[in-house]
This record gives structure tokens, sequence and C-alpha cells, in this order.
């Protein structure tokens, strides 16, 4: 039985994360291979941001700090702590992750992705800057990428940073490279002259709602709009129309992975409920790259915030973009939360859809394939 590891972003307290890194997981065992996750070595962050300390205490305050300034109930506040706090204990295990780092294994096989790993031109010091995320000192026999993302660092910022010339030639030691978009797939052609498959995201290939018994049924009484961003994203202004959007339609907002001002409720649930609570929700706003997939692996009506970066700050315009125009669902994309009221009243042609995500499917199962049995 082969052994294969794989690197991604399993450890970051966050249902897309979790879920790609478990579908992943489950993609690969179905090659008879034993597998076990990788980690790596968080190192400084290329871009210094003051406001961020590398003391984990001084962190932690930051954070708590920011979760008290957030306009929401008390009440959901500490249930959005406790959430955090304990997503680790409850949900790490389940991937067979422990307290215990995994550095440098011997393996059969090392895969890298899927997931934001090549995203080095950045300033969040929780994933820091590592030339292990590009396979440096990595002891396996084969190293592959899957579904790799270099999120928001372009080739401008990686010449800028002058970074574009020891990750491409890190890259070219790879024996197999599979990005999941546009931008990730022109800077792997720069740097290498290698023109590397175009993979979805795990999440979207492996069948969750058909072969994942984790995923509970649920019963519940309200009829529910899912808003699914990260905590203090949605603007105010934002969130005073999704009130009064959600009212109008006899909804409650259901807010899921951070709190908002115009939540009736936030779920603190497993990722694997995150996937039962969209397949009830009678629609989705979000805008991030995960909300829409777990909208679209359950047929739901959804809308799609898309944020231009701005210089290094956040932007979602380039992975979002990308991700919906691949499956011909661009037309979900707004730039103005009113639009969604719109939009969510167009029916999506799933058949489609899924007619798009079988063909990547096939193609990934052959991709693995090539890569895990010799």
């Amino acid at each position: 039985m082969k052994k294969v590891g794989i690197m991604s972003m399993q450890r970051i307290v966050n249902y897309g994360s979790y879920l790609q890194a478990y579908a992943l997981k489950q993609l690969v065992q179905q090659f008879d291979c034993e597998v076990e996750f990788v980690d790596y070595h968080v190192c400084k962050p290329i871009i210094d941001d003051q406001s961020e300390s590398n003391n984990k205490i001084f962190r932690k305050i930051k954070k708590g700090i920011e979760l008290i300034k957030y306009k929401a109930s008390i009440k959901q506040k500490i249930q959005f702590f406790k959430y955090k706090e304990s997503f680790k204990n409850k949900y790490f295990p389940i991937l067979g992750i422990s307290d215990n780092f995994n550095y440098n294994p011997d393996l059969d096989c090392l895969i890298i992705g899927s997931d934001e790993v090549f995203n080095c031109i950045q300033k969040n010091s929780n994933v820091g800057f590592s030339l292990e995320l590009f396979g440096k000192d990595n002891r396996a026999k084969k190293l592959v990428s899957y579904a790799a993302s270099f999120g928001n660092t372009t080739i401008e910022k990686l010449k800028k940073y002058k970074k574009d010339q020891v990750i491409g030639e890190l890259l070219k030691k790879f024996d197999s490279l599979s990005v999941r978009d546009n931008n990730s797939f022109k800077i792997v052609e720069e740097l290498t002259g290698y023109t590397p498959s175009y993979s979805l995201d795990p999440v979207l290939i492996y069948d969750y709602m058909k072969e994942c018994e984790k995923i509970p049924n649920i019963n519940i009484n309200d009829r529910y709009l899912i808003l699914y961003a990260y905590s203090g994203r949605i603007s105010k202004d934002e969130s005073k129309w999704i009130s009064k959007y959600s009212k109008q339609k006899g909804l409650k907002v259901y807010t899921i992975g951070g709190i908002q001002s115009c939540g009736d409720k936030f779920i603190d649930c497993s990722p694997f409920e995150v996937l039962a609570y969209f397949k009830n929700a009678e629609e989705v706003i979000t805008d991030t790259f995960h909300g829409s997939i777990f909208s679209i692996i359950n047929h739901k009506k959804f809308s799609t915030i898309i944020r231009k970066s701005n210089g290094n700050e956040y932007g979602n315009e380039e992975k979002l973009s990308d991700l919906l125009s691949s499956l011909n669902l661009k037309d979900r994309i707004v730039t103005n939360v009113e639009d969604v009221e719109n939009i969510n009243s167009i029916e999506i042609n799933y058949e489609n859809v899924d007619s798009i995500i079988s063909a990547y499917r096939s193609q990934t199962i052959k991709y693995l394939e090539s890569n895990l049995k010799d």
C-alpha cells in the first residue's frame, strides 16, 4: 500500500479548508493508499503587517477585541467564540490530525493542495511564507500538486518581492502540477514553461451529497436564508438590506462561518452539518469561494458577492470569477447586494452544471490515478 501525504490548509479553522482536505483524502483513498496530512513550518509573512504580532497570545487578544467590536448580539458573539475555540478538538481528529505536527515524513507521494497553498505574498501570520508549500525539503519519491491556488498572489507581486525565481525553480521539480484557477495557471506557465492541469476544488469532485455518510438529516421548522461570510465582512449597509430582504420573503437569516449584524441565528455545527444546512436552505448569499461551492453541490439559488482586490488587502474577484465562469455560473455574481433579489429569483440549470462537474471528475480521477498508480 502506497503511503501518500497531503500538505494543505488542514489546520485552518474554516469549514471550506476542512471540507476540501477531507474530500481530497477520500479521493486519494480510493486508490488503496494510506493517507496522512503533512505539516509545514510557518515562517514570517512576506508582507509585514505592523498591526499583526507574531506572538500567539497577542494575536488571540486582538481577535477577542475584534469580536467585541462586531455588530452582533452578545449571545451570537459567545457562540462564535465557542465555535472557534472548540473546532480543532472536535473535528481535527476526524481528519487524522493530532496536536503533534507531521513534518517531512518519508512518503511514496506528496500531494500539495488544494486550497491557497501557493498564496505566498500575503500578511496572514497563521499561514506565513513557507517554501515547504512548494515542495522544499520534502522526502517523497513523487511530488505533485492538486487544485493548488496562488489566491491573490500574482506574477507581479512575486516579481515585486523577488520570489519569482526561487518559486519557479521549486515548481520545476514537481512531477505533475494541477491548479484550480486561471491566475495560478498563468503563473505556473510563466515561471516553469510547463502547462499545468486545470482541476476543480475537491469539494466539487468528491460527491459529498451522495457518498459522505457523515452528513446528517436535519429537521428545521424555520424557512431560512444562509448568509455565509467571515465575521465583519458584510458591511453595515449590506446587512441592512439583507435584513429587509429576508423579512419581505419571510425568511430567517442563518449565519454560518461568521457572525453578522443581520443574522437571526448563528449556526455552530460540524463541517458535515454545514452541508445539511445548505441542503435545507431556501437560498444563499455569500462572498466566499466555498460558500459558492456548498450552494452548487446542493443545487441552491445563490448569489456571490464579488469584492475587488485593493493593494495587499483582501479581494475575491480572481478566484470567484474563475470558479463561476468554469461552471457557466458567472451570472450569479453581484457587486451590489441589492442585485441579489433579481439573481436569486432566477432558476439555475443544474443539469448543465452537473454535466460540467462530471467531466471534471473523470479528468481528476485520471490525474490522480496517473500519479498514484505506477
